[in-house]
């Protein structure tokens, strides 16, 4: 089990209802972790919609998951 920091932002974090937790994950890789959540908190954006980034650098989601490391999923932004 890979013990990791999860951020949330946007509508994320609203389906959340936290902007972080520690969780710890069995998943393989990224898209594992964010399937696994995904499902626990009703997640409805696809990954396709999503960038992922571990540690404040973008990284794909095939990556495995390494301990203490800081996973932040960022959803579509509107702005005007």
């Amino acid at each position: 089990m890979t013990q990791v920091t999860v951020l949330y932002f946007a509508s994320l974090r609203d389906a959340a209802g936290m902007t972080s937790e520690t969780i710890g994950s069995d998943a393989s890789d990224l898209r594992g972790l964010y399937e696994t959540l995904q499902a626990r908190h009703g997640f409805v954006l696809p990954v396709g919609r999503l960038r992922v980034a571990v540690d404040g650098a973008f990284a794909r989601w095939e990556e495995p998951l390494r301990e203490g490391s800081e996973v932040a999923f960022i959803p579509p932004v509107s702005g005007g």
